[in-house]
């Protein structure tokens, strides 16, 4: 309970609803485009944007310590396959709700700043999605797929950096250098789980998928 009013007592703040109304155009736009170049969103998108969500949010309480305030998480993959499956309206809703309901249970509050972060690395790394040669779950995931993810990933990290960045020093007066060093760990952080280890599961996803449609063929 103490988590489910901390979560609504964040909302109820202006950074909270600013970050609300951010996320809701965002997605909005998104969606809009998404639907004009033929990828709108599905119901199979909705309901893994749920699971994505609880599944950061849980997998996010296992953290390594890394600086202050400032810990490894492997759940960070979460959102970088969520992204990457279901596009980038998904990789942000995941990130966004997911990493507001972890602050929300581990801390009492949200701290809208690093809730961008996460949202950002999801979507910015699902706009590999919006490639129509792109699909993993179908066993399609070339290369050229690879960099593009690497990219994008590279990129949501460092958009959602600024974001926490500006945000923390001149909405909520944090020191500069603190926020530089928790950053640029937390970068460090994410960099070695989304490259090292997310992006080539997705890639070894699609290779099994693959198979298996193959093995499907023989059969018939």
């Amino acid at each position: 309970m103490e988590g489910i009013k901390g979560l609504f007592s964040s909302i109820a703040t202006t950074q909270g609803m600013v970050a609300v109304v951010i996320a809701v155009v965002l997605c909005t736009i998104i969606l809009f485009f998404g639907k004009k170049f033929g990828k709108p969103m599905s119901t199979k998108a909705v309901v893994a944007i749920g699971i994505g969500a609880a599944l950061y949010a849980a997998l996010s309480f296992i953290e390594i310590p890394i600086g202050p305030n400032t810990g490894l998480r492997l759940a960070i993959i979460v959102i970088t396959i969520f992204g990457a499956f279901f596009g980038p309206t998904a990789g942000f809703l995941v990130g966004f709700i997911g990493h507001a309901l972890h602050d929300a249970f581990f801390y009492g509050n949200v701290w809208w700043s690093w809730v961008f972060m996460s949202a950002m690395l999801g979507f910015f790394g699902g706009f590999v999605r919006m490639d129509r040669k792109f699909d993993p779950l179908n066993g399609i995931c070339s290369k050229f797929n690879m960099a593009s993810m690497y990219i994008w990933s590279a990129v949501g990290m460092f958009v959602g950096s600024l974001m926490a960045y500006f945000r923390d020093v001149y909405l909520y007066g944090e020191p500069a250098e603190k926020l530089f060093i928790q950053i640029t760990l937390a970068n460090i952080s994410n960099l070695v789980v989304i490259f090292v280890v997310g992006i080539p599961a997705i890639a070894l996803i699609a290779k099994s998928r693959s198979k298996n449609k193959e093995l499907v063929k023989e059969e018939e």
